[in-house]
């Protein structure tokens, strides 16, 4: 996998950021891999490129607001899954019990 890599917050003048080649991601238990298509990069991830945000571990691969398609998903998830077009969205955090989570508006 080619991905862009942070192994040093710096000032985005700097390009802290590395073309790497990375291992293939291996799916654990309920989740799937994906093979991005598309991949949003905005003013958070340039906060978190130049250390203004905590960064949860080092070497990361920033950016979110994904959409792509299934390559791969764990055995607990059941048929079907590989060759669905997903779109993932940033979440911070979600509780799960609100009516807009409950309602699959976890974002708002």
């Amino acid at each position: 996998m080619r991905a862009m890599v942070l192994d040093r917050p710096g000032p985005a003048a700097s390009r802290p950021l590395v073309a790497r080649e990375l291992d293939d991601p291996r799916p654990g238990p309920g989740e799937v891999v994906l093979r991005v298509l598309s991949c949003g990069v905005c003013r958070t991830d340039l906060h978190t490129v130049e250390g203004e945000l905590p960064l949860p571990r080092l070497p990361l691969v920033p950016g979110h607001q994904i959409v792509g398609v299934v390559e791969e998903a764990a055995l607990d998830l059941g048929p079907g899954m590989v060759g669905r077009r997903v779109g993932v969205a940033w979440l911070a955090g979600a509780c799960g019990g609100c009516t807009w989570c409950r309602s699959g508006r976890e974002n708002l």
